[in-house]
This record gives C-alpha cells, structure tokens and sequence, in this order.
C-alpha cells in the first residue's frame, strides 16, 4: 500500500513553525542480503518506521514479499511528506519472511539502516551497508534507497495481454510482467505484474502506473518491459523483453490493440527464430489523479464511528485488572485509542458529531445480548458531540450495561456499510466512512466479519481496528490484508484492502505514534477510492486542478 498523503498530526511538529512539505517517493532495492533459509534463498521485505520522539518509532508501511532473492528491487514504493526545516529520522528494516503472521518480531533480521529524510533527498540515490542490532555488517548486505519529487499526479491506466509465449518448462509458463522507467542511474523498477499460472496466453488484471513512475512524465521517454515465467526458486526464467515509450502504448484499444513482439536476445542467433510471443496493449489511457488533500479542500466530509468492545473478557469495570477500569488520572486503553484517533479526525468531519456503538453486552431494559446499541441509549440519536461526548457518553454507559459475548463484528460493519452505500449510490466524492473498533480480544463471526469486509470494500468506507490488552491478535492482523486481499467464504475477493491494525501495546501510552499508524493508510484509501470510480472533488471548480 503507497500513501498519498498522511493526516495533519503525522508531521512532525515544531511549535510557531509554518510548515511546507514536498511529497517525495522512495524505491528500494538490496543486494547481497544473508541468507537465511537452509533449502531456499531468504524471503526479503522492507519495514520503513518513522520516529516520533526519542526512542519511539512507528511503522509507516511496508514493502511487498518477494521470494527467494537476495538481491530484491521493490516495487512498492514509500511516499513520505519531506520538511526540508525538520530532522525527520527513518530506520528501514530488511527482513526474511518465514510465516503468514504480521507481526515482524517472528521472522529473520536481515539488517538495517537508521537515517535522515534529507541525507536521502540531498543524495538522491543512496547505497550504505546494512547493520544488525548490535551495529555490526549484516554480512555484505546493502540497501539502496532512489527519492523522488512528487509533483505530476497523472496515471496511467493498462490493460495488457500477450499471445504465444515461449514455453520455458515443459508445456507450460507462468508469466508476468515487469515495467522499467529508465532513470540517471539506469533502469528502475516501475511496476510488476500479477503471476498468471500455466498460460502462454495470458490476461493479466488491469493496473495503473503513475506517470512519475513509468516515465518521469515524458511520454517519448524509452519504457523497457520485461516478461517473465515465475519460479519459486526466484530463479525467474526470462521470456522476451521490448522498449517503447508511453506514446506509443496509447496507440493500442480493444479493437487494435498496439502490438510488441517480445525478443529474448539470446535466441536472436537461432535461424528460424522471429519472436518469443507478442504482447498486446489493450488500453494504456492517461488521467489526472486527485489526492486526498484534493478532496478534503474539495468538500469531502470524513464520516467517523466509534464502536467499542463491551464483552466480559474485558474483565469486570470495577477491578483494575479489567481494560474498562478507568484508574483516579481518569485513563484506561479504550479512553487513550478514542482520543489519539480521534483528536486527528475529528478536523476532517465538518460538525463533529460521532455515533458511537457499544457491542457484546447486555443491555437494560430487557438485558438481552446486543452487537450494535448506542452507548448513549438513543436508537434515533446516537450522535456524541465531539470527542468529549464521546468520552463522556462511554463513561456514563460503563456502569449501565453487563459485559457479556460473544465479540460479533459484522453486525456493526453491516450498520456503518448501510450510510457508505447510501453515500455510493449519490455518485459522489461527497461523503467517507471511517469505522474506529476498539476491542481486547479474538472475533468469534469470523466468517461473517470477513463477508462483510469484503462487502464494504466496494464502497467508500475504511476500518480501523485497535486491539487493547495482551490477547492474541492474530485473527486482527488476518483481517488487515497488506499482503494479499481478503477474501470472503465464498470465494469473492475484497476490491481493495480497508482494514488497518494495530495492537494498542506497541504504542507504550504514546498517543501520537498510535494516531500515525493507524491514520497512515487512511488518505490513500479515500483518495484511491474515490479515483477507481472517476468521481472528482465536489467542489472541483474552486481547486486549481489536481494538486
């Protein structure tokens, strides 16, 4: 996942100082990483984390996976905002993928680099060792990091095929696509396909590149594509490979469609050899991409809902031992997620109004088991003023219900799906829904959850999910889909990935972190919603154009 933009509180701040970022996109690379695995090559990702304050970092994003290489390009990339007056420190965290889990703590250290933003924006190409935990070479592994500015917001959408590769096992290839931008230091990696299993005839999903990525914007500047056939080894066998320009590629449509042949030089010599498949550009259109910030000056409203855990694996509200105990300073996890997430979002939601819900309780008169009751008792109004009715609203209901079970999340995932599809159906980019659960513990509709995730991924809609105390969160972190989308029990795939995690624990009471991570995905999920559908800023005419 690459943001467009972080929320106003995941900036560093100084006080009486005006501020002035420059977006500025990262590509990493590593080579000679160690390696880890016994029968295999290591399986390499990278961690960028932000700090915040002294020893406090948080994790910004992440790199894609990539098997067995020890010397990977990522084709993920990491957009940070640069404040050419402000010491911003980064650590990029290389490590060997072992599991499915999340959690990072599991899997091998490979090396990092700990840096400023400006070392690398001033270099603009940077190559250093990378080091382990002790400060000494993680063997001969290096990191190399490429910035770039942002300013040409422009993408282009594909849709790509080929026809008659070249077999490179047996009967069969399993390709995949690679577009390379040519750059100063030679050819960067601009994008990588999806792998389609045994086809030499393939159709791969359609994607978009932006502009800056694929050709710095310059449509007559050479495009090199590489074709593939994916092996587990990471030993990638390699078809044909093409050059072209931008300008070219938007030749090509469904009827007749811009046709390359794709050579592979080593076969050049063979007498009768013409080609190693033909690679079909069906649709390669360019448009201007609006960011959040075109949106939020546009007049989009961030819509936000609370819902909280009232289940009895809380532990009883009165025993400090219970995560609904609210000590003498007035504190407990629930109050702390409430306020560091929404202290920064209540800035984006013009009347400040939030419906708060409580599930997993029994609640007076009937005291039967609720997944979705507003904690202030008000079916009709369950609207808190601000983030203190919030607070005051949790505190007043606290001693009114009965914590029970189970923890049921797809009722209140439904309830906030109702006002996002409503908010669809307008045609807008007018309305956003943020769903903010706070909860201590593993779901227990987990198959229903999942539906409804994947469901709510089609509309304009986000989750974020905080996980307070020391339970297993493994379940949360499955739901929170960054290296693969959800899927529902049926089959049907998520459009995009909506759920952002964080167990609470890893903060240490530090609400800022918490807000950064959390928050961290959410401009790139409004933005690129609302940019698949072609739906432009409400008020478009008052921005000067895409920013």
């Amino acid at each position: 996942m690459s943001k467009e933009l972080k929320m106003a509180s995941a900036r560093p701040s100084a006080p009486g100082a005006a501020h002035f970022a420059t977006k500025v996109e990262l590509t990493i690379s590593c080579e000679n990483l160690m390696d880890m695995d016994v029968f295999s090559k290591s399986d390499p990702l990278c961690a960028l984390y932000i700090n915040t304050s002294g020893s406090q970092w948080y994790e910004f994003d992440r790199t894609e996976m990539i098997l067995n290489c020890l010397n990977p390009t990522f084709s993920k990339k990491f957009v940070l905002d640069y404040y050419f007056e402000m010491v911003q420190k980064l650590r990029f965290c290389v490590y060997d993928i072992d599991n499915s889990t999340y959690d990072l703590s599991d899997d091998d250290f490979l090396g990092e680099l700990e840096c400023t933003l400006g070392q690398i924006v001033s270099s603009r190409q940077m190559t250093r060792s990378l080091l382990l935990k002790n400060g000494k070479p993680a063997g001969h592994g290096t990191i190399t990091i490429y910035a770039e500015e942002i300013i040409d917001t422009r993408v282009a959408n594909f849709e790509v095929s080929a026809h008659h590769l070249d077999k490179k096992f047996l009967w069969w290839s399993d390709p995949f696509l690679e577009f390379w931008k040519q750059a100063e230091t030679g050819w960067q990696l601009a994008h990588r396909t999806e792998v389609v299993m045994n086809n030499l005839n393939p159709t791969w999903k359609p994607f978009r590149i932006s502009l800056r990525a694929l050709c710095g914007g310059d449509v007559e500047k050479p495009i090199k594509i590489d074709c593939y056939d994916y092996r587990v080894s990471g030993s990638h066998g390699h078809i044909g490979s093409f050059k072209t320009t931008l300008s070219e590629m938007q030749t090509g449509t469904h009827f007749t469609p811009a046709e390359f042949e794709c050579v592979n030089e080593k076969k050049l010599k063979k007498k009768d050899y013409k080609n190693s498949g033909v690679i079909y550009i069906k649709k390669c259109q360019v448009e201007k991409e609006y960011t959040f910030l075109d949106y939020i000056m546009g007049g989009c409203q961030i819509n936000f809902t609370i819902a909280i855990d009232f289940t009895g694996s809380n532990g009883d509200p009165n025993s400090p031992r219970s995560l609904h105990y609210i000590n003498p300073e007035g504190y407990n996890e629930y109050l702390a997620a409430i306020w560091a997430v929404g202290l920064v979002i209540q800035d984006y939601d013009s009347n400040k109004m939030f419906p708060v819900f409580g599930f997993g309780a029994q609640i007076p008169p009937t005291w039967q088991v609720s997944h979705e009751f507003p904690i202030n008792f008000n079916p009709s109004n369950p609207f808190c003023a601000g983030i203190e009715g919030v607070i005051s609203a949790y505190q007043q209901c606290l001693p009114q219900v009965r914590l029970y079970g189970p923890t049921n999340f797809a009722p209140i995932i439904n309830h906030a799906a109702c006002f996002a599809r409503q908010a669809l159906r307008q045609h807008t980019a007018s309305q956003y829904y943020v769903l903010l659960i706070i909860t201590d513990g593993v779901i227990t509709d987990m198959d229903q959850t999942r539906k409804a995730i994947v469901e709510a991924s089609h509309l304009p809609m986000s989750i974020i999910i905080v996980g307070v105390g020391g339970a297993d969160f493994d379940a949360m972190e499955f739901l929170d889909s960054d290296d693969k989308l959800l899927r529902s029990p049926s089959g049907e795939i998520a459009s995009r990935d909506i759920v952002q995690f964080v167990p609470f624990r890893l903060f240490h009471g530090n609400s800022m972190a918490l807000a950064q991570s959390v928050l961290a995905e959410l401009p790139d999920q409004v933005a690129s919603f609302f940019n698949s559908y072609k739906l432009r800023p409400p008020n478009v005419s008052g921005l000067s154009g895409p920013s």
